[in-house]
């Protein structure tokens, strides 16, 4: 009997990211930004006035790849940059009125190629891989703050000590 972990997906996850990233960035070229810019804009046009940090956390990327993001988002005129007012050395993240004139655009783009990749889908199967795809997601996550699960499975008599 064949047993969920006997199951390798990891290899498609990667294969079907890859291949969402390389149409959507090639659908959004004429707008200048790539799917990474585009999702650090969406998020600070819900949430304006991020510092740098917050908006890694919430993009689940490292801070210094987000710095890189926010660099060139600012130099391509969608993002600046304000001081903050209860930090002085500390900025916040503010989009332009150039970056809220494609937002609806990029919206459209993203519906598109949504709309491209569910063909033949229905709601009911979608929102069930949404759910796995969550569970599994949750299930890596929890091992960043847990005990490898060598440790965790061993007698309490054989763990290393904390």
């Amino acid at each position: 009997m064949t047993k969920a972990e006997d199951i390798s997906f990891g290899y498609l996850l990667n294969d079907v990211t890859l291949l969402f990233r390389k149409h959507f960035d090639r659908r959004a070229v004429k707008f200048g930004l790539t799917r990474a810019q585009w999702r650090a804009t969406k998020m600070l046009y819900h949430r304006e006035g991020l510092r740098q940090t917050e908006l890694a956390e919430l993009l689940e990327m490292e801070p210094i790849a987000v710095g890189r993001v926010i660099d060139r988002l600012q130099a391509a005129g969608f993002v600046e940059r304000r001081p903050d007012p209860k930090d002085r050395r500390a900025w916040r993240l503010h989009i332009t009125d150039q970056a809220r004139g494609v937002m609806a655009d990029m919206e459209l783009i993203a519906q598109g190629l949504r709309k491209d990749a569910t063909r033949g889908i229905d709601v009911s199967e979608m929102e069930q891989a949404m759910a796995v795809l969550n569970r599994i997601k949750e299930n890596l996550q929890a091992l960043d703050g847990s005990a490898l699960p060598d440790e965790r499975e061993a007698p309490a008599a054989l763990r290393p000590p904390v």
